[in-house]
């Protein structure tokens, strides 16, 4: 299990600061190489499914971690395939429990 995936998701009440440049990266570097930071803003990867049933169990499956995390992504199910878009809404950026979140559907999710 990855360092980031063994963490816990920290609620945000905002107030602080969305990480930006090198805090990024670095943390990027700690994901599957799959995970994209998209305008230093959000995370965002997709995974692909033989089928719509696998596409969905594996939705379920990540919807569960963001219940277990309190931290909700969100997620788009099409045919053998799922999006993911992960942010932290309060703040409209980036902070490292979206990372957290993105290792937990790696390691839990598949």
């Amino acid at each position: 299990m990855s360092a980031l995936a063994q963490k816990t998701c920290i609620p945000c009440s905002g107030g602080v600061p969305a990480l930006k440049g090198e805090a990024l990266k670095d943390l990027q570097k700690q994901l599957q190489e799959d995970w994209r930071v998209v305008n230093e803003h959000h995370l965002q990867r997709e995974y692909q499914f033989e089928d719509f049933r696998q596409a969905l169990a594996f939705t379920n499956r990540i919807g569960e971690i963001a219940e277990t995390e309190n931290h909700h992504p969100d997620i788009y199910l099409g045919w053998g395939r799922v999006e993911v878009k992960i942010y932290t809404h309060k703040i409209d950026g980036l902070t490292e429990s979206d990372f957290i979140l993105a290792a937990k559907f790696d390691e839990g999710g598949q």
